[in-house]
């Protein structure tokens, strides 16, 4: 196995799970949210992070957070973004797939606050510690799955196939794959991998969905805004992004002979009715959700 086994929600690559759970908590909080997590705010709370993040629209206004901007420009992106992958989940289920696979599912609780048809199983593969934190939370908060939820403990830079399949993975079966906030960090080798993989398991039928961020934009997480938001979280973000040339995964997935198409996070912002702000609207053109089918 390697080190990366070690990430836990507190440090390294983890703790931007949890910056995603905050943000999910401010918009769950928000009038007319896109998206409604009610575990998001335990998660942040149960964390006990070096630097406390915010989980409530309210801790915005005390003393700690007086004027900062960041962390709802963050929610809006990080709102838009989940309710098109929820939106991609229902149609891919409407249509008869029943076996989906979040990568990298940090601390998603898609599997208990969507609607899920009855059968349907759900892989969440991640590194072990997050994966334990989240699920004494979530037991804390007796919270239950609303589908077939199987926790895949694996680094995907390991074999996480046969990890898959241990845990009941069908080859045979259509699969709807997420790969949400995944792809910055993977070396360009391991994503090429990882499509790769997904590519020969998966059934004809099966749909992917993943978010991506040009390389050429990844200067982003330099700006203020974002390095603010970094040392709130106690990480410097951009020194876990991989910026080497990568091909275009739109690209890539075509050349596997899978049908896709591409949505930038400005255009779906619009038809949610809402709008990107900060760092994210300067950026919103280029960050890009990318959908396929095979």
């Amino acid at each position: 196995m390697s080190s990366f086994n070690q990430w836990d929600i507190v440090s390294g690559v983890g703790v931007t799970a949890l910056g995603v759970a905050a943000a999910r908590a401010l918009e769950t909080h928000r009038s007319g949210a896109l998206v409604t997590d009610p575990y998001a705010s335990a998660f942040v709370e149960a964390a006990e992070a070096p630097v406390p993040l915010p989980s409530h629209p309210r801790d915005l206004d005390s003393q700690a957070w007086k004027g900062d901007t960041v962390w709802m420009s963050m929610a809006t992106y990080v709102a838009v973004r989940s309710r098109f992958f929820d939106d991609f989940f229902a149609r891919a289920t409407a249509d008869g797939i029943g076996q989906a696979v979040l990568l990298a599912a940090g601390l998603d609780t898609r599997a208990f606050r969507l609607d899920w048809p009855a059968g349907c199983r759900l892989f969440e593969v991640d590194q072990p510690k997050v994966l334990e934190f989240k699920d004494t939370v979530l037991g804390e908060q007796q919270a239950q799955a609303r589908c077939d939820r199987r926790a895949v403990a694996v680094d995907l830079r390991d074999d996480w196939a046969a990890a898959l399949h241990d845990a009941g993975f069908d080859t045979t079966r259509p699969t709807a794959w997420l790969a949400e906030g995944l792809l910055p960090y993977l070396p360009a080798d391991a994503e090429n991998n990882l499509f790769a993989t997904i590519h020969r398991l998966s059934a004809p039928g099966s749909r992917i969905a993943v978010e991506h961020v040009d390389t050429q934009s990844l200067g982003m997480f330099d700006e203020e805004e974002m390095t603010q938001a970094g040392q709130q979280m106690g990480v410097d973000i951009s020194t876990l992004l991989h910026n080497e040339d990568k091909e275009h995964p739109e690209r890539v997935l075509t050349g596997l002979g899978w049908t896709a198409r591409s949505d930038t996070a400005q255009q779906t912002a619009r038809r949610y009715g809402r709008e990107l702000d900060g760092t994210m609207g300067r950026n919103g053109g280029k960050l890009e959700y990318i959908t396929a089918s095979r």
